[in-house]
């Protein structure tokens, strides 16, 4: 567990300080659920467009989001 504590934290605070571009999607909400403080979503018939206009296409898709605070904070 304390990898998964250092990893969360590290990421918490690199990517807003190094990634600069920027992704867009379409697709089909299938499933949605809140459980936990945890957001799991299901997309069908995906379209990304990404910075440079390329696009990819995805069947489905699967994203999961929690709480974006960093560990030990309250």
């Amino acid at each position: 567990m304390k990898v998964l504590t250092s990893f969360d934290k590290v990421i918490t605070e690199t990517l807003p300080e190094k990634v600069k571009a920027r992704l867009h999607f379409k697709g089909h909400l299938d499933t949605y659920r809140f459980c936990d403080d945890v957001w799991t979503f299901l997309i069908r018939e995906v379209d990304f467009k990404l910075d440079n206009q390329s696009h990819i296409a995805a069947d489905k898709i699967k994203i999961v989001s929690c709480n974006s605070k960093k560990p030990g904070e309250v």
